[in-house]
């Protein structure tokens, strides 16, 4: 880790905070303070950070990330702690682009779509075919408009 990759960091780590609205140019850090409160990490941690004094260890980039709607996966390739190439985006093979509607699908092929384990295939299918029973059985209720 080199000041580069604190520098470039805490640049993505900024522009994420401006994103969502954190103020962080506040001479009294209140985005730094909200961050920090809502993350559940101490604020030091976010201001040494934006200082480029010291990157966050892996336990403060794991709450940082929720906070700012992003993966840990870009946490830690932006961090420079890990390549992309280590850390690939899974995919789930497909023979062709498909339409997803409402019963054009098995409960089994929603699970290999979804890329659901083949070692928890059974459970997916047998509570994904339950709650479609139960939901059939159910009324469905209408929405109501703003004149009616």
């Amino acid at each position: 880790m080199d000041e580069r990759d604190i520098e470039s960091f805490a640049q993505w780590i900024e522009d994420l905070m401006r994103a969502r609205g954190y103020d962080i140019e506040s001479p009294r850090g209140g985005g730094r303070t909200r961050l920090a409160a809502e993350a559940g990490v101490h604020r030091a941690a976010i201001t040494r950070l934006l200082q480029r004094k010291s990157m966050p260890d892996i336990v403060t980039m794991r709450a940082l990330a929720p906070a700012l709607g992003v993966g840990m996966r870009d946490m830690l390739i932006h961090s420079g702690r890990m390549a992309e190439e280590d850390l690939p985006v899974p995919t789930v093979p497909s023979a062709r682009p498909r339409r997803v509607t409402a019963g054009n699908m098995s409960a089994a092929e929603a699970a290999e779509l979804l890329g659901v384990p083949e070692h928890n295939r059974a459970m997916f299918v047998s509570m994904t075919e339950m709650m479609l029973r139960d939901a059939e059985v159910r009324p469905q209720v209408g929405r109501r408009t703003a004149g009616g």
